[in-house]
C-alpha cells in the first residue's frame, strides 16, 4: 500500500509533515513517499493513495481528518467528503498540457528508479550518441527559448559557447527566483530535482563544459537540501563525475546559496556572487558565453529552461516545437497568486488567453470580488486591465501590448487595488534591490518614489507625471541592465491602463 503525502514546501507550510507523521502512526501497512506537489495548491495537503484503478486524491488533508480518513477506508479508495476522484482525472490537471512538470508530483523526488520508470533519462542516454552539433541542432530547431524572462533562443547561446576556444567551459542554472509570484523553479526542484540536473548534463555535453553550478536563492531550504541530496544520489549512480553514465563525458556538479540579492537573478549579477563577490551588474560586452564564470565561456540558463531540455532530447524537436503559436514553442509553466481563488502550476503551451489562466484555472479571486488588474512578470512586470484579458500569453504577444511574460508568474488584484500605490512600490522595490552601479537605476528609482508621492498627494498632478514618464525613459534607456530598464514597465502600465488612480484625489478608490 503506497500513500503520497508532498514534501514540497507550500504543503509542509500547511500542514504536510504532521499529515504523514499521523498516517505512518495510524495506518502501519502502508509505505509513506513524500513525493512532490502537483501544483494545485488550494488542495494542499493533497494526499494521495495508490489503487487498482489508479491513484485516488483527498485535500486538502489535516491531521483531524485523518481517523475520519481512515473509517472511510481511504488507504484502498473509499469515498470521503475530501475524496477529489483520481489524480489524473481531475479536470485542473487533467486539461494541462506538462512537459517540463510531467513527473512532479508524480514520483518520489529522490529515487531514480521511479524517475528513469517515467522517461528520465531517456533525453541524456540520447543526447551521450550525438555530436555536439547535433544536440544543439536538436535543441535550436526545437525553438526552446530561455524562460527565465528574456526569451533568448537556447540553442543559440549554447553554439556560442560551444564554438568558444578554452580550457573550461561552465554550465550555470539561475534558480534564484526573485520574482513576487513566482515558485516554479522552486516546486520542480523539490519535486522533480533529477530532471534539471539531466538537462544540465546534457547542456555539459553540448557545448563541453565539465562543471555545473545551480545558484539557488537562499530563501528555499528545503530546495536546497533535495538538490543536495539528488545531486549526491546521480554522482553514487554514476550519471556525474569523471564518467557519465560510462561515457567520455566528465560532469561535476555543485550549489551556490545565494546572497539574498535580487539583482543576483541577473546573469552577471549572478556570476560575480559565486565567485564570492558582491552582486554587482557587469557591463556587457565580453557576453558571459565567451566570459563568463570565472572568465571562462558559461551557459547560463533558468531552472524551466534546462529542465525541458530532457524533454526536448528524449521526445525529439519537432514535438516540442509542435506545441504553441508563432515564436513562442513548446509550453510555459505559469504561477499563479495573489488573489487568487485556485493558486498554483499551470502548464499550457504557448498561447493560452489571460482569461483562461485567470478565470479558468484561477477561478477569479480568493475574495470573491471582481478582479480589476493583474500583473505578469514578476515586480518588473506590466499591469493589465480586464480590458486585456483577450491577450495570448506568448513572447510576441505580451510584447505588442505593452509587458513581458518573464518568468510566468501572474498575481492577481481584486478591485481594492489601488495601482498608484503599486507604481510607487515598483520604484521603492528599484531603490531598495538596486546594486547601485549606475545612475539611472540608483538615483532614478528614488526620484520616482518622490515624484509618484507628490501625484498621489495631488501636487502638479499633471507636471510631475510628465515628469514621471521623463524619468521612466532614461531609467529605460540608460540603466545598466533590467532592474533599471524594466522598473518602469508597471509603472507606465499602471498610468497608461489605469488614469483614474493618478488623479491625486484621495477618495479614488
Amino acid at each position: 500500500m503506497k500513500i503520497y503525502v508532498p514534501s514540497d514546501s507550500a504543503a509542509i507550510s500547511v500542514g504536510a509533515n504532521e499529515v504523514a507523521e499521523a498516517i505512518a502512526s495510524k495506518v502501519h501497512d502502508a509505505t509513506i513517499i513524500r513525493n512532490g506537489s502537483r501544483g494545485a495548491l488550494w488542495l494542499e495537503p493533497m494526499v494521495e493513495v495508490e489503487t487498482s484503478k489508479g491513484r485516488i486524491a483527498y485535500g486538502p488533508v489535516s491531521v483531524e481528518d485523518i481517523d475520519s480518513l481512515i473509517a472511510a477506508d481511504f488507504a484502498h479508495g473509499g469515498a470521503h467528503q475530501l475524496a477529489l476522484g483520481l489524480t489524473d482525472e481531475i479536470e485542473w490537471l487533467a486539461t494541462q498540457d506538462r512537459v517540463t512538470f510531467k513527473r512532479v508530483g508524480i514520483i518520489d523526488p529522490l529515487s531514480i528508479a521511479d524517475y528513469e520508470a517515467h522517461g528520465g533519462l531517456v533525453g541524456l542516454r540520447r543526447a551521450i550518441s550525438l555530436t555536439s552539433h547535433a544536440i544543439i541542432d536538436e535543441v535550436t530547431e526545437s525553438g526552446l527559448r530561455g524562460r527565465g524572462g528574456a526569451g533568448f533562443p537556447a540553442g543559440i547561446k549554447w553554439k556560442t559557447v560551444a564554438g568558444a576556444v578554452s580550457d573550461q567551459k561552465y554550465i550555470c542554472a539561475n534558480a534564484d527566483e526573485g520574482d513576487s509570484g513566482t515558485f516554479a523553479d522552486r516546486m520542480l526542484i523539490e519535486g522533480d530535482p533529477f530532471t534539471l540536473i539531466e538537462g544540465m548534463t546534457i547542456a555539459a555535453i553540448a557545448v563541453g563544459a565539465t562543471e555545473g553550478y545551480v545558484y539557488v536563492r537562499s530563501e528555499y531550504p528545503y530546495a536546497i537540501s533535495t538538490l543536495q541530496k539528488a545531486i549526491d544520489i546521480a554522482h553514487a549512480f554514476g550519471w556525474l563525475g569523471s564518467s557519465v553514465l560510462g561515457s567520455s563525458h566528465a560532469f561535476e556538479l555543485k550549489i551556490r546559496v545565494g546572497a539574498g540579492s535580487y539583482v543576483c537573478g541577473e546573469e552577471t549579477a549572478m556570476l560575480e556572487s559565486i565567485e564570492g563577490k558582491r552582486g554587482v551588474v557587469r557591463a556587457k560586452p565580453p557576453l558571459p558565453a565567451l566570459e563568463g564564470l570565472f572568465g571562462k565561456p558559461t551557459v547560463i540558463n533558468n531552472v524551466s529552461t534546462l529542465s525541458s531540455v530532457p524533454a526536448v532530447m528524449a521526445d525529439g524537436a519537432a514535438a516540442y516545437k509542435a506545441r504553441g503559436v508563432g515564436r513562442s514553442l513548446g509550453t510555459q509553466v505559469f504561477q499563479l497568486a495573489g488573489n487568487i481563488k485556485r493558486g498554483g502550476i499551470v502548464e499550457k503551451a504557448f498561447g493560452v488567453t489571460i482569461d483562461e489562466i485567470i478565470n479558468g484555472y484561477g477561478a477569479g479571486t480568493l475574495s470573491g470580488n471582481p478582479v480589476r488588474a493583474i500583473q505578469i512578470g514578476g515586480p518588473l512586470g506590466a499591469y493589465f486591465s480586464k480590458s486585456q484579458f483577450d491577450t495570448s500569453l506568448d513572447y510576441e504577444s505580451m510584447l505588442a501590448a505593452g509587458g513581458m511574460l518573464g518568468h510566468g508568474g501572474i498575481v492577481v488584484f481584486d478591485e481594492s487595488v489601488d495601482l498608484a500605490a503599486q507604481a510607487r512600490f515598483a520604484m521603492s522595490f528599484c531603490a531598495l534591490e538596486s546594486c547601485g552601479k549606475c545612475t539611472p537605476c540608483r538615483i532614478g528609482s528614488t526620484r520616482g518614489v518622490e515624484t509618484i508621492d507628490l501625484i498621489i498627494q495631488g501636487v502638479k498632478v499633471e507636471e510631475n507625471k510628465k515628469l514621471l514618464l521623463d524619468l521612466c525613459e532614461v531609467m529605460t534607456d540608460g540603466s545598466l541592465c533590467a532592474m533599471g530598464g524594466l522598473t518602469p514597465m508597471p509603472v507606465k502600465s499602471a498610468m497608461l491602463n489605469f488614469p483614474e488612480d493618478f488623479t491625486g484625489e484621495v477618495s479614488r478608490r
